[in-house]
Order: C-alpha cells, then structure tokens, then sequence
C-alpha cells in the first residue's frame, strides 16, 4: 500500500490529488500520538491523559497541539496523529473521500439550556450599528479557512437572516480574533470561553448564538485514519473508552457540579495546564469556567448534523458532489442520534 504523506494530504486540500493510506506502525505499549486544540472543549482528552485513563487502556499517549481543525486532519491522514477531536471541514471530509480518515464519535455539541458559542461583532461594526445578526448583510465574517466551521455557521446565519457576507480566510484562531479586535473584519463566531472574555474586554460585542440556528449542532468529532477504524479495532474502542472517561468527569465536575467548587478548582486547575497556559491560573480560571459546554457523554454522534454540514459542503462546491455519510462516518463504535 503507498504511503500516504504530508505533501499527499496537503495536495487533497489544494489541488484534490490521489493518494493512498498511511500504513499503521505501532509500537509495543500501543505509543500512539492524539491531536488537540488548547480549546476547553477538548478537556476530554486533557482529563484522560493527566488522570490515566489512557495509560490503563494500555495506551502511551503523546499529546500534539494544533491551531486549527485542517493541519490536524492532514496529520492524521499523513499518519503523524492517531486520533484527534476537530470540527468537520470540507479539507477533512475531502480526506474521507480518498479513503484516509473516518469520523468515529462526537465530541461537543450546541445544546439547549447550556450556553453555547457566541456570534460576535467588533465594536467598530458594532457601534456602526451591527448589534443583531439580522444586521450582517453586506459585513465580513471571519474564518479560518474556506470549508471550516467558521464558515459553516456563518454561511447558515447569514442564511437564516437572509442576508449576505463576505468571508475572510485569516487561517488562525489567533489571527481572526486580532483581526475582530483591530475591526478589520466585522464578525465571527467561537465558544463561549474565548467569546465571553473578548466580549468582556470591550474590544468585540457578543450578538447572537449559534445554537438559535444551529440547535443540536455537531460542534465538533472524533476521528482517525481508516486504517485504524478497520484494521485496529481495539486499540480505536480502548482509545474511544478512555476518552470517554474523560469526558464523563468533565461534564459531573463543571456541568453536574457534583463535587462542589473544590472539585471545580481542581478541574480547572488541570485544564489550565493546557488551556490559557500564558495567563496566571486566577486569571485563566474565569475563562476555562466560561468555556463550560457538555461534553458528549461515550462519543455519542448526532448524525443528522453530520448530514446537515456534509450537505452544505456540497451545495457550495467545496466538497465532491458524490460523497456519502458511509463515506465519511464509522458508526460502528459510539451511539449515534438523529440518524
């Protein structure tokens, strides 16, 4: 089987070139490399790293860092990441279209009565009068990449309102909130533990949520290479357990709240350790609190989002027309809802 390299990933993301799979080299002790975003969404894989879940799934797990949902599908396309939780991009479902990746379970979604990611304006477009997403039409929305979530939900706001946006590709998380602060784009959206603090500051003004037009959204996804939904079974069900631990304790400390403020603090104490690592813990804390969303319990997938976002990617041209659910999901390892 040919391997299946950066330059080959990157390729599917540009230019859509053929490629074939990385092939699986594990070591003895199962070594195996997950991606994450220092997002307090992805606690889950923090809470089962730091408190062991994973090393007594037999697994030695490295832990890589990203800046957005893209590079992390390359890399695990490319066989650099094992495993990995990101949002759906059309880069990923391209991936999945050349037999690379598969989504296995989900890992956040927007939900009723738990507050949720935020649609924000900068204070130039806001003092000008964008106080509403009703008042989006003819601003400019943040995003990362063409295909990304960002894109999405803006795409489906914009739709809902019936009004029209110009889209920004500004590639990195840090770069659109400095481009939302500067006002050199008018709008974004992202969750609450970053909103709320930038809402704060004064320097960008939260207007709307995302779950008033996306309600159960899929937010984001587990996922890994082909070769390891197929072939590595039970490394891919110990991983997924072992996760789900994790998220498990996430949403009884912050969501239940069911060992008090100390279980709190030591929850945000761990996180901290991942999440806003260059502010001083009292000031990082408010925000990782502020981050608050329920993690979805055993990677539960709601598949019905999928859909909705896989359609989408191809009503705009950004994904092959001919691509399907099975092509893109494994549901074989987690519940699914809304299938």
């Amino acid at each position: 089987m040919p391997n299946f390299n950066r330059r080959d990933a990157m390729g599917v993301l540009g230019a859509a070139t053929a490629v074939g799979l990385a092939a699986p080299a594990y070591a003895a002790g199962r070594k195996i490399t997950v991606g994450a975003l220092r997002f307090t969404s992805h606690s889950g894989s923090f809470i089962a790293y730091e408190r062991n879940h994973f090393a007594e799934a037999g697994l030695d797990v490295e832990l890589k860092f990203f800046q957005a949902a893209q590079p992390m599908a390359v890399a695990i396309a490319s066989g650099d990441v094992d495993y990995a939780v990101t949002a759906i991009s059309g880069g990923l479902v391209s991936l999945a279209d050349k037999g690379a990746i598969k989504v296995i379970g989900g890992a956040l979604s927007e939900e009723p009565g738990i507050d949720g990611q935020k649609i924000l304006a900068s204070d130039a477009a806001f003092q000008a009068g964008l106080t509403s997403p009703a008042a989006l039409d003819g601003k400019s929305f943040g995003m990362s990449t063409a295909g990304s979530s960002f894109h999405y939900m803006g795409a489906k706001v914009a739709a809902a309102e019936g009004v029209s946006m110009s889209f920004k590709p500004l590639q990195k998380v840090g770069a659109i909130i400095g481009a939302l602060k500067s006002g050199q784009i008018d709008a974004w959206s992202i969750v609450p533990h970053i909103a709320k603090p930038l809402a704060g500051s004064g320097a960008v003004h939260i207007i709307g949520n995302i779950a008033d037009y996306l309600p159960n959204y899929q937010v984001t996804t587990v996922f890994t290479s082909a070769s390891n939904a197929a072939d590595e079974r039970e490394m891919t069900q110990d991983y997924l357990a072992a996760y789900s631990k994790g998220v498990a304790e996430y949403n009884t400390t912050m969501i239940a709240k069911e060992s008090g403020q100390d279980g709190i603090d030591g929850m945000v104490d761990l996180i901290h350790k991942y999440v806003y690592t260059d502010r001083p813990r009292e000031k990082a804390a408010p925000s990782i609190i502020n981050g608050t969303m329920r993690l979805n319990e055993g990677a539960a997938l709601n598949v019905a989002s999928v859909r909705d976002q896989l359609e989408w990617f191809q009503s705009e041209g950004l994904v092959d027309a001919g691509i399907t659910l099975d092509t893109l999901l494994d549901t074989s390892f987690v519940e699914t809802v809304g299938s």
